[in-house]
């Protein structure tokens, strides 16, 4: 499956955040989409094209873990990227079980999400990002 512009679900409480990784993805070629927590992020998966997940694990409604989970139940090849202040190996591994492409510690630099993302999408639709540049 070849993507002309991926589109990319941000899900994370922290409208900030959400605004910040928005404008940076965007900059460097994907589609964006924005919710506000994971009953959000469900809904707009259900009704919209989108391509990578990226999630907060701590939010109101539904954690990024248990969003996770959900998605990979319709969308098994679904990459979901999860992001957290308060990694440690407990939910390292439990976001592996989940079939989680990723797990980043915040703060998270831009490049290094920006360069999963690009993997992420490579490795599930074997799409190139010879036209993204960081």
């Amino acid at each position: 499956m070849q993507l002309e512009i991926p589109s990319l679900l941000i899900t994370d409480d922290d409208e900030d955040l959400r605004e910040t990784l928005r404008e940076a993805l965007e900059r460097r070629g994907f589609r964006t989409l924005a919710a506000g927590d994971g009953e959000q992020a469900l809904e707009i998966v259900q009704r919209e094209p989108v391509h990578l997940l990226l999630l907060d694990m701590y939010m109101p409604r539904l954690s990024g873990l248990e969003t996770i989970r959900r998605v990979k139940q319709a969308f098994a090849d679904l990459p979901c990227i999860l992001m957290t202040a308060n990694l440690d190996d407990r939910l390292a591994e439990e976001a592996l079980r989940a079939r989680a492409f990723r797990v980043f510690s915040k703060p998270i630099r831009v490049a290094d999400l920006a360069g999963s993302v690009q993997l992420a999408l490579q490795q599930t639709y074997g799409w190139p990002d010879r036209r993204l540049h960081s």
